[in-house]
């Protein structure tokens, strides 16, 4: 069932390709438009660097949690989910997964080439890589409690936000401090351990909670 959910939902995201690029071209959006904003000075560009893209890949994550369980509850799949012997925790796990691998991966993927552009050094794209690899599986377990609770409701994408941002703190620090660590040179295993702590954490809770968060809204 994990696997069919996974199938399913890429091959529903590929077919509306806007659901794929709009996060990656805003991620890359407003990345390009800060060197343009502050500047081509190398030291600048290179502080504002970790923040700068955890900030942009958190946003552009949650461009896209409004939609991860919206087209499943429009069209009563998630009704017969309930009455079947299907695990819904399955069916969430899955979701979630092939959100993280039609958004987040992405993200991850082009994200050394946005470095380049802020001047970071080869270890500090590392650091890039390797946080935001372990950061946005984070954000998109954490993002699914969220839309789970609000997918019956109108402008539920504000109220995603409002619920989750909160939560997303912790990874937004962890990320850009172990990207700062790495452009120094330093060592970011502590950092690295943390953020892995963190997604083993929402890995084993955030499905649970997101699968009792359908129920509720398939209650109203």
């Amino acid at each position: 069932m994990l696997f069919a959910t996974i199938k399913r939902s890429l091959l529903v995201t590929y077919r509306q390709p806007s659901e794929l690029l709009n996060p990656l071209f805003f991620f890359v959006l407003v990345l390009a438009l800060f060197p343009l904003g502050v500047g081509p000075s190398e030291q600048m560009l290179q502080l504002i660097a970790p923040g700068v893209i955890w900030v942009a890949a958190l946003l552009a994550t949650l461009l896209s949690m409004e939609s991860l369980f919206r087209t499943d509850f429009d069209d009563g799949s998630f009704d017969q989910i309930l009455v079947s012997p299907n695990s819904l925790i399955l069916v969430t796990s899955g979701k979630i997964i092939a959100h993280w691998l039609s958004t987040g991966l992405p993200l991850v993927l082009i994200s050394p080439i946005l470095g380049l552009m802020f001047s970071v050094n080869e270890a500090g794209i590392i650091g890039i890589v390797i946080s935001l690899a372990l950061g946005t599986p984070v954000l998109s377990l954490l993002g699914a409690v969220g839309a789970s609770l609000t997918v019956g409701l109108q402008k539920g994408g504000v109220l995603i936000a409002l619920l989750i941002m909160p939560l997303y703190v912790p990874v937004l620090i962890l990320g850009t401090a172990l990207i700062d660590t790495a452009q120094l040179g330093g060592n970011y295993d502590g950092h690295m351990l943390w953020m892995a702590a963190l997604l083993a954490l929402t890995t084993g809770i955030a499905p649970i909670a997101a699968a009792g968060g359908l129920k509720v809204s398939l209650s109203r």
